[in-house]
């Protein structure tokens, strides 16, 4: 029985590790067809991204932007858990991050009070924008991909509405930006200087305290149990006493909060304030991080930080002559590949695990026999 246990463990960590390689190994060929469909040498590509990726000041660029995309990934991944598709991320961390600018300008206080009002403003303006969609979902069955796909318009709609000079928005001294009022600086969140390098956002810590905290309700608390028990089926949860509408409801007002934060290193480490060039579409990359890392934290940091290096590599190689869309293809395909990579080790376990359950009923089934044999 020993033996067998640890049989069994080898093979599910050799298709755990069989997956992302094979994902890789397809995304890479698949990449270079399309590299060399351009008329360029993919080798001299792939070389350039490397180089150019390892460099410090890159390095820097790729944890500032993985910070933001991992926390998108969380906030995808927490619905994903439910089973839940919460499309309306991108909306939701958006008119969190306006109104905590709003809040943010008006604030005088000193920077240990300002700082938590403002994350706590973003937190609780995405939880209640997502709880909209939670709610319409447990009390009238309305589909939270088509209620967050309006609010997502709605956010945008009411972001365009209020970011004017006269409402909560104001003109500065360009002429041609319209922002709210810039954050006074002690409610800059405080940054980690690495010399030439540039500035690492400190809002890093915040997302690895996120990353602990996913990690823990959902894998070490009973809530976290009775969640994933609803989204892996939601008759057996109930006939557990789960309630099914609390959960769902409960599971995206969280989600919402932690869109709330996807903003936060934007407004407290770099940009200060929220105009019309405010980062947009990072919802929409979290539900590819959150593919990517399996909704795992581990996997989705990892996913994080790769997207992060294909943004500051792909950008770069634009500089060297290749196509500007090379991003747009490489990205798609990195998911793709994941995806199908996945699905097909999926598959194939379940294939092994359902030939070694019929070997051990048919080994059972002879021993009878065998010991009758033996009787006569």
């Amino acid at each position: 029985m020993k033996k067998l246990t640890q049989r069994i463990d080898k093979e599910r960590l050799l298709l755990g590790i069989a997956a992302p390689l094979l994902a890789i190994v397809a995304a890479l060929v698949v990449t270079a067809l399309v590299i060399l469909a351009t008329g360029k040498n993919p080798g001299a590509a792939f070389s350039d991204m490397v180089t150019y990726g390892s460099a410090s000041d890159s390095q820097v660029y790729i944890l500032n932007k993985a910070t933001t995309y991992y926390l998108a990934g969380v906030s995808v991944a927490i619905g994903f858990r439910m089973n839940l598709f919460n499309i309306g991320v991108d909306g939701q961390y958006r008119i969190a991050a306006f109104f905590a600018a709003v809040l943010g300008g008006a604030l005088t206080t000193p920077g240990w009070i300002s700082i938590p009002l403002i994350i706590l403003c973003a937190m609780g303006t995405g939880a209640v924008w997502a709880a909209i969609a939670g709610v319409l979902k447990v009390t009238r069955g309305v589909s939270e991909v088509i209620s967050t796909i309006m609010l997502n318009s709605i956010a945008t709609a009411i972001i365009a509405f209020l970011l004017q000079p006269g409402k909560l928005a104001e003109l500065q001294s360009g002429g041609t930006v319209v922002s709210t009022k810039p954050l006074p600086d002690s409610s800059y969140f405080f940054q980690i200087d690495t010399g030439a390098a540039g500035e690492l956002w400190g809002f890093i810590v915040i997302a690895i305290l996120v990353g602990i905290a996913y990690w823990f309700v959902l894998g070490r608390t009973r809530f976290g149990f009775d969640l994933r028990t609803v989204g892996q089926s939601e008759s057996a949860a109930a006939a557990s006493g789960v309630s099914v509408k609390k959960m769902v409801a409960t599971s995206m007002v969280i989600s919402g909060a932690v869109a709330g934060l996807i903003g936060m290193p934007t407004l407290l480490n770099d940009s200060h304030q929220f105009s019309n060039d405010f980062p947009v579409g990072i919802g929409f990359t979290g539900i590819a991080i959150a593919l990517l890392g399996r909704n795992h934290p581990v996997g989705i940091a990892l996913g994080a930080l790769l997207w992060g290096f294909l943004e500051r590599t792909t950008n770069h190689l634009e500089f060297e002559g290749y196509d500007k869309e090379i991003l747009g293809v490489i990205q798609g395909v990195i998911v793709l590949c994941v995806v199908i990579a996945y699905e097909i080790v999926r598959r194939y376990g379940l294939k092994r695990q359902q030939q070694r359950v019929g070997a051990e009923l048919a080994a059972q089934a002879a021993a009878p026999t065998e010991k009758q044999e033996v009787a006569r």
